[in-house]
């Protein structure tokens, strides 16, 4: 079955976390008194974009800025669908400002940049499956900007609740196998409502369903490109369900990454042109 299945070439952007620590606590994963191990952050980072790039695709780089630590989670930026961009307007304050530095990097690449009215955290919140947009709400992205997502792109948005605080994003409890219409997804379903849950039943019956565990190992903050899905490495479960589907994993460890609730899919910004 992995013979059939077919890579699509991606493009992706990221941010050196020259900077990452964990200064303040914004979700549960965080505790300010944690101590990074920077030199192991970047060279797991390495790790990451060295696999995209050995799988074919393709990767631009944002110049971190000082004093912005999470600036690393490149997800949080923007959603991109058909070369348009829509920005960011972080719930938290200490965040707010890293979304005029993506703003300005999509601008000199020649795109313009729809600056959202409501609280919106980019493709960590919104997921586009090539048919419609997956929206979680109940920790970050509001249900208005779902409303201002599905004006701007004038494709279907599906709201989804989120209920576990510990996966606070969307990105952190779900994430697309294949675009397109016969494309299938992974999720965690206690992360969802109980109307959420009954709501991807319905449109993905045969998705690959991940326990807790996988989830608290940060395997649901996957990047897949149709047949190879970047995933961590300790959500061992999983890959071995992914396998059986088909699918190649290829594990990138991002520990570092995980003291401030990031992981694989937090680092990578997709822009679909």
């Amino acid at each position: 079955m992995t013979d059939s299945r077919v890579p699509c070439r991606r493009r992706f952007l990221v941010c050196e976390p020259r900077h990452f620590a964990v200064q303040y606590a914004i979700n549960p994963w965080m505790h300010p008194d944690t101590l990074v191990d920077v030199d192991l952050a970047h060279e797991q980072w390495q790790a990451l974009i060295s696999a995209y790039r050995t799988h074919g695709h393709d990767v631009d780089t944002l110049e971190p800025v000082p004093g912005l630590p999470d600036m690393v989670f490149a997800a949080n930026s923007a959603v991109v669908v058909d070369g348009r961009v829509f920005g960011s307007l972080f719930h938290a304050p200490e965040r707010r400002p890293e979304s005029t530095h993506y703003d300005t990097w999509f601008q000199a690449a020649g795109y313009d940049v729809h600056r959202p009215r409501s609280v919106c955290e980019g493709e960590g919140d919104l997921v586009w499956t090539g048919r419609y947009m997956l929206a979680g709400t109940g920790f970050r992205t509001t249900r208005e900007a779902h409303r201002e997502v599905q004006e701007f792109f004038g494709h279907p948005v599906i709201s989804l609740t989120l209920v576990d605080p510990y996966f606070y994003h969307l990105d952190t409890a779900l994430f697309v196998l294949d675009a397109g219409r016969e494309g299938n997804i992974v999720y965690y379903p206690e992360a969802f409502s109980t109307g959420s849950r009954e709501v991807l039943a319905r449109l993905y019956p045969d998705a690959v369903l991940a326990t807790r565990d996988d989830a608290m190992a940060f395997g649901l903050n996957s990047v897949s490109d149709g047949r190879n899905v970047f995933i961590a490495p300790r959500a061992e479960a999983l890959a071995s369900r992914l396998s059986d589907h088909g699918y190649v994993p290829v594990p990138v460890d991002l520990s570092e990454f995980q003291k401030a609730g990031g992981g694989i899919k937090c680092c990578t910004q997709e822009i679909r042109s």
